[in-house]
């Protein structure tokens, strides 16, 4: 990797872990610098300004994680219903990086930035589509393998999951540890056994 390249990818995910911190509006340029040790001329030498580089976090940081993360973890063949439980268990209990107290950084995104800036919509939308889009498939999947009711409407299912998992992150950061996420999948668990 040549050495502007690894600048730039310095800062992003050094904006990236300050912002799932501090939250997007509050983490000015100058806590990104000073967290990177770059110049000022640097970072607008790879980004025009703050939302240029917000953009590419979404884009160079949360997308592939997203796809790693939620995913890729559902588009096996076998049965959907524990994939879903699993991934949540990963990403709620097993996961080193996502801390309760700061919640979902895709979910914290999309509260504090879709209200006002489109181009940040229009990013965060298509990150939810495609988890969406894939939870949906892998229901589907599921029906035709015999491991989901066929009565089962997978759109349904799909976001209630998805729901639940934002909403408790929410909870996490109230409760500032994972009690609620525990209860949460205890109750996931009970759900997911009544679509078989």
């Amino acid at each position: 990797m040549k050495k502007a390249e690894a600048t730039r990818l310095t800062i992003l995910q050094k904006a990236f872990e300050l912002i799932y911190v501090k939250g997007y509006q509050t983490t000015s340029i100058d806590d990104i610098l000073a967290t990177t040790q770059v110049t000022k001329g640097a970072f607008y030498y790879h980004f025009k300004n703050k939302d240029e580089m917000g953009l590419a976090i979404i884009n160079e940081i949360l997308k592939p994680t997203m796809a790693e993360s939620f995913i890729a973890p559902l588009q096996n063949q076998g049965n959907p219903l524990v994939f879903i439980y699993e991934m949540m268990n990963h990403l709620l209990i097993d996961n080193p990086y996502l801390k309760p107290e700061f919640g979902c950084p895709a979910s914290n995104l999309t509260q504090e930035m879709t209200p006002w800036n489109v181009d940040f919509s229009q990013a965060l939308n298509e990150l939810t589509k495609q988890w969406e889009e894939t939870l949906i498939g892998a229901l589907e999947n599921g029906k035709l393998n015999g491991f989901v009711r066929n009565d089962v409407n997978a759109r349904q299912v799909t976001l209630m999951v998805m729901s639940g998992y934002w909403g408790v992150r929410n909870l996490g950061k109230l409760d500032q540890g994972k009690e609620s996420y525990v209860l949460y999948l205890k109750e996931l668990k009970n759900y997911l056994k009544s679509l078989n």
